[in-house]
């Protein structure tokens, strides 16, 4: 099938490259704009991209695909270009852009979304952040038919993947990564026999896309929600806490934490125990058990190898002064 592949993360990119060695024809790619990265800022081809230059097909960096928005020529631009793409039907994953009435009617088959989530369960940006930080135990693929709603349009296939008690974001944006190249070639394939389902209107939450102020471990909540969160954070942006010692103020960051049902009489935010098994905190409930932890320009550290550098003391806050 001749398809036009929309899409910008590796996790898109992951599902293009399976279509592609099914023998998909990818006529077109459509990604964001570049962006600046790394320690000299220098613009960076999405994953998608690359992948695209490396296989010699066609992109488009549309700013917008609105004919009537901010960047009608753009728009206008990436119309003609679809079509002269003469694509049988688009695949959507991550792209990042709003799709425009006249983009979802432009191919004969449609656009088909590649969804990370169980939905209506998690519409929107983050979803595998926001279901590990909810604590779900089970999240997986929708195949989408799309329609000018946020992640709306009905379904037409689904694939479950169970979420561990150890999954962060990045070992579970893999699995689905590649859950998602599997899906989309089976609704591909069974394109004429799947049957679409309408989303229902109960459960529907949205993903917000994760914002480096969610960062702080706030010690009020239970030691079981700061757990999730930790997983769900990892590997952006990381959870912190203040740190304060004879040197000066510092952030730590915690990637990996044990939740534990242990009262504590201490304040939350308060050191009770720290050894080679883990540095425990009061929580608002329960206490956190941090195993990981990492200093500004240091390397992730188990508790015991953490400790040695930076001795923490039972009474000790790990709050702002």
């Amino acid at each position: 099938m001749r398809l036009i592949f929309a899409g910008t993360p590796e996790f898109a990119q992951v599902a293009m490259a399976a279509l592609h060695a099914a023998g998909h024809e990818i006529v077109l790619v459509l990604t964001q704009p570049d962006r600046p990265a790394g320690r000299g800022m220098k613009l960076q081809p999405s994953p998608v991209k690359q992948w695209a230059l490396d296989h010699a097909v066609p992109v488009a960096q549309p700013r917008s695909l609105r004919l009537d928005g901010k960047y009608p020529e753009d728009a206008a631009a990436a119309r003609q270009t679809l079509l002269e793409a003469k694509a049988d039907a688009m695949i959507v994953a991550a792209y990042g852009l709003i799709l425009p009435q006249w983009t979802l009617d432009l191919p004969p088959r449609g656009c088909l979304n590649i969804h990370a989530s169980l939905l209506p369960r998690w519409r929107g940006a983050a979803p595998i952040h926001r279901a590990i930080e909810a604590g779900d135990r089970q999240t997986g693929i929708t195949i989408m038919q799309m329609d000018a709603g946020l992640d709306t349009g009905d379904i037409l296939l689904v694939r479950t993947e169970a979420i561990l008690p150890t999954d962060t974001t990045a070992v579970l944006h893999d699995r689905l990564a590649a859950l998602g190249g599997e899906a989309i070639m089976q609704a591909l394939a069974d394109i004429d026999q799947l049957k679409r389902q309408p989303q229902p209107s109960e459960g529907v939450n949205y993903a917000h896309k994760i914002d480096k102020a969610e960062a702080a471990l706030d010690w009020a909540l239970s030691a079981e929600v700061l757990a999730c969160r930790i997983r769900a954070f990892d590997p952006f942006p990381g959870m912190t806490v203040p740190l304060t010692t004879t040197n000066g103020s510092e952030t730590l960051k915690i990637w990996q934490a044990l939740a534990e049902p242990l009262a504590s009489p201490a304040e939350p935010g308060t050191v009770v125990q720290a050894d080679a098994s883990g540095v425990r905190v009061a929580c608002g409930q329960g206490q956190l058990c941090l195993t990981q932890l990492q200093r500004p320009g240091g390397k992730r550290l188990g508790a015991a190898d953490f400790l040695r550098g930076c001795p923490l003391q039972v009474g000790q806050r790990l709050v702002a002064a």
